[in-house]
């Protein structure tokens, strides 16, 4: 058994396509699977199920996949080793996160990394591809994920640890002739015959805003559902409905009108997360010092709600 044959098979497992594996690990399709018939070849069974539509694993590929893992992080671990005593950090870092970070301002993240570490090549999942904070949390479960910003209130799910980041209230939204607009605050009941603009469930903001309801015994309808907050504040301008988003997401002349909402916890988390069960790599390790930095920085430069 080979380490090419083993990262060609967790690729495919993982994509759950051999073209898009192939894309991955920037080889020819006819290579991948040329090099997943050899290791079937040399196990004596079949790993994957084939179809014109999907590629899924067979139980003998189950139970290999977390085998061929921790062999793959073995040998990560080995490399990070060396490139310790030579002063490098090499490989790939594969990050997940959410739609919006508030004043975590990820893009000057990623390229003051870059700049540091050019020998790290970075792949970047979004919340919306992966479905929420949940799926880049069974990601980084998996394995797909080396670490991911989340928004998950409450303690970490089984199979991660996470830091938290920050805390940002979550303020109504509304347009400027709305009924609520006079107001200078709003009760969470005087909201419960609005159509609300949120993010689908499994983001964290809804989350948030859901128990929020449900612990006040209130009945709420989403009208419309978003993956952004820049969209959800264009809805709510429209009069589309109301919304509840992160403080600080409209400015002082955009015809929108943000309430503080009294006597809820309406507080909207990020937090860091990793895997539990294994290592970070060194390049993960570098990504999260270089979050801690960015963070005390922010705090600097403008109060945060931690």
């Amino acid at each position: 058994m080979e380490l090419r044959q083993l990262e060609c098979f967790v690729a495919v497992a993982e994509e759950s396509s051999f073209t898009r594996a192939a894309a991955r690990l920037h080889v020819v399709q006819s290579a991948v699977s040329a090099t997943i018939a050899a290791l079937e070849g040399e196990l004596h069974t079949r790993l994957l199920e084939r179809t014109s539509r999907r590629v899924a694993l067979t139980d003998a590929g189950h139970a290999l996949l977390p085998k061929a893992r921790a062999a793959l992080d073995a040998v990560r671990d080995a490399r990070d080793a060396v490139d310790d005593v030579n002063g490098g950090v090499r490989g790939t870092l594969r990050v997940g996160t959410l739609s919006s970070l508030g004043p975590i301002d990820l893009p000057a993240l990623l390229g003051r990394f870059h700049r540091e570490h050019p020998a790290v090549s970075v792949h970047l999942a979004t919340a919306a591809s992966c479905g929420g904070s949940p799926g880049l949390v069974e990601a980084l479960r998996e394995g797909r994920l080396d670490l991911a910003f989340v928004s998950i209130p409450g303690s970490p799910p089984p199979g991660v640890r996470w830091s938290d980041l920050i805390t940002t209230p979550l303020d109504l939204v509304v347009p400027a002739g709305h009924r609520l607009a006079v107001q200078s605050r709003v009760a969470l009941g005087e909201l419960a015959d609005e159509a609300f603009v949120d993010f689908p469930s499994g983001y964290g903001n809804r989350a948030v805003t859901d128990r929020a309801f449900a612990t006040a015994g209130l009945q709420r309808q989403v009208a419309i559902e978003i993956t952004a907050i820049g969209d959800g504040a264009d809805f709510v301008r429209h009069g589309l409905g109301v919304a509840l988003l992160p403080r600080g997401s409209t400015g002082p002349d955009d015809g929108l009108i943000a309430l503080p909402i009294t006597g809820e916890d309406l507080n909207w988390p990020i937090s860091l997360a990793t895997p539990g069960n294994r290592t970070s790599s060194a390049a993960a390790r570098a990504f999260e010092r270089l979050v801690d930095q960015h963070l005390r920085w922010v705090r600097l430069s403008r109060p945060l709600v931690s």
